[in-house]
């Protein structure tokens, strides 16, 4: 009687592997960031909600809490928020345009092998992650040196 044992898979890559695009393009890395931006976002609106609850704890709670929130390391957690932000909504602002069907050329025949519509929109997506970036910079500048 022959048992079916289970092989255990070998994962070369672990965590590195979650991350990895590999043999994918500049694209996979921004559906990652987007994702993880997006849940940084929701975690940071439900830390939001309690901290504003701690108002109801007296007057004493909330500046006790603001004073903890003027550390420069709270400086540094805003910015990441502002660049998680700016990071999802350029993203985002990209993805809409492409969904709808913006910058991606003329209709051809679907002759084998396929082109791919990647490199058609491309263009658009290094000038938006651009735009991205002068933006943190430009936030980054006014949180930083006040």
């Amino acid at each position: 009687m022959a048992t079916n044992k289970p092989t255990a898979y070998n994962n070369r890559l672990g965590l590195k592997g979650w991350v990895y695009a590999g043999k994918y393009s500049f694209e996979r890395y921004l559906y990652i960031g987007h994702r993880l931006s997006g849940l940084g976002l929701i975690a940071y609106m439900v830390l939001h909600i309690i901290e504003t609850a701690n108002r109801m704890r007296g007057e004493e709670a909330w500046a006790a809490l603001m004073g903890l929130f003027a550390l420069p390391m709270f400086k540094v957690i805003e910015y990441l928020l502002f660049a998680a932000a700016v990071f999802h909504a350029m993203n985002g602002t990209r993805l809409l345009l492409v969904e709808l069907g913006f910058f991606l050329g003329k209709p051809e025949e679907p002759v084998f092998p396929y082109k791919s519509s990647v490199m058609k929109h491309r263009p658009l997506t290094y000038i938006i992650m651009l735009l991205a970036g002068l933006l943190m910079a430009l936030g980054g500048s006014s949180l930083f040196f006040d």
